[in-house]
């Protein structure tokens, strides 16, 4: 395992698959997953006693393990479950040795039955880890409060970006559900919409803007994107639908 140090001093890998990096090397892994995910999830869903969370896709963890932490130092009463597909069984079994930053040093017994049963549950947190299809898995799903949306990028891994795939992520969450992403691309933005999502940018570090995504409007410090007004002022741009053979 070639592990790649990130600027925050965590660590991460590159796909030979995809041809990236898991996590944006000049942000940092751990960094990348609570500015990016965890924390503008969770100051939207901060009163919350419980939440359901969809992790795409699971990777090396970070997002998992990084909302757990997040959670246990300002939420310590919450109930957290966490749903997160993966196709890779051997990178998940792998973990076990992965070296994570110090953060993760009191998870290590989560991350051990992580990689070698996919599945962990206490009295607070339960995570189910699913080895195959997302877009299959996400089917059986219903009542999500939370998406972190973190697949590969639309170039590479466009069946995780596509409006059918949107819609599918729609169906299984409620209405007052937050989808988290990094991705700012019009033809994303305009998948999310197409499949009925409002779309929200933030920018909490000033330096890089962010997508979030509702069903409906909502009451929020973040800038609404109107994405009819984008189409009109941009007729090239078209949203990503899944490739018909």
């Amino acid at each position: 395992m070639d592990f790649i140090k990130t600027n925050d001093g965590s660590n991460t890998l590159f796909s030979t698959k995809y041809k990236q990096h898991f996590h944006d090397v000049k942000t940092g892994a751990i960094k990348e997953s609570l500015i990016k995910h965890v924390i503008p999830a969770f100051n939207y869903k901060k009163n919350r006693k419980s939440l359901k969370i969809l992790d795409i896709c699971f990777g090396l963890g970070y997002n998992t393990l990084s909302t757990i932490y997040y959670a246990k130092k300002y939420f310590p009463d919450i109930k957290l479950e966490i749903y997160s597909p993966e196709l890779d069984l051997e990178l998940v079994t792998s973990l076990k040795d992965f070296k994570y930053p110090k953060e993760f040093d009191e998870l290590s017994n989560i991350i051990k039955q992580l990689s070698t049963k996919q599945k962990y549950e206490d009295e607070n947190i339960k995570i189910e880890l699913f080895i195959g299809d997302a877009r299959e898995y996400i089917k059986s799903l219903h009542n999500i409060d939370i998406v972190y949306q973190d697949a590969f990028s639309s170039e590479v891994n466009t069946e995780l970006w596509s409006v059918e795939y949107f819609k599918d992520i729609f169906n299984c969450t409620n209405n007052n559900c937050i989808v988290t992403t990094y991705s700012i691309a019009t033809n994303v933005r305009l998948s999310l919409y197409e499949a009925g999502f409002k779309i929200y940018e933030i920018n909490p570090t000033g330096k890089r803007k962010q997508t979030i995504a509702f069903k409906s409007k909502v009451e929020i410090e973040a800038k609404y994107i109107d994405m009819e007004l984008k189409k009109q002022r941009n007729k090239e741009a078209k949203a990503i639908f899944d490739k018909v053979d």
